[in-house]
This record gives structure tokens, C-alpha cells and sequence, in this order.
């Protein structure tokens, strides 16, 4: 997270479980960003992170810029100093 931050990004996840099951699941995963709720998987479709059944989730990564484009995208959970690098690299 302190890479992140570093560079001035905000990491947010994506999750289609409902809002009242991500409260014990960030708690579990001790996550230290905000996960939103997509049930109807949405965002998921529109970030093409939708696997071939339409149902499961691909993790991706993406990195919207302040300007609103996409700065990096990629499938998997690519290690931070790769996203940090990717975004600075503009």
C-alpha cells in the first residue's frame, strides 16, 4: 500500500458478493482499501474481467488515471513494483 500512495493512487477492489458479506471478508483478508459491490457483475463486464462462463470472476488489474483513461491493465495479480512502474512510466 505505501507504494501506492507513494505515487498517489488509491487501491479499490471489486467483488460480486453482496455489501453485508464484505464487512467479515475485508476483516478476514485484512484488506486496507475499500471493495466495492458488484452483484450483478457490471463492472466486472464492463472491465472485461468476466470469465467464459459470465458468471466467475478473471482477477485484473486496472489503473484508471486522474483524466479517467486506463493506464495499465492486466490480467493476474502482477506485482505492485510493475503497476507503480507502468504508471510512471507516463
Amino acid at each position: 500500500m505505501a507504494k501506492f500512495k507513494a505515487v498517489g493512487m488509491q487501491p479499490l477492489g471489486v467483488n460480486p458478493a453482496g455489501i453485508d458479506s464484505h464487512k467479515s471478508y475485508v476483516e478476514k483478508m485484512q484488506f486496507n482499501f475499500p471493495l466495492l459491490s458488484d452483484p450483478d457483475r457490471a463492472i466486472a463486464r464492463a472491465y472485461h474481467a468476466l470469465k467464459d462462463d459470465d458468471r466467475g470472476i478473471q482477477r485484473t488489474v486496472y489503473v484508471i488515471g486522474r483524466e479517467g483513461t486506463v493506464r495499465y491493465a492486466q490480467r493476474g495479480a502482477p506485482p505492485v513494483d510493475d503497476i507503480v512502474a507502468a504508471v510512471n512510466a507516463r
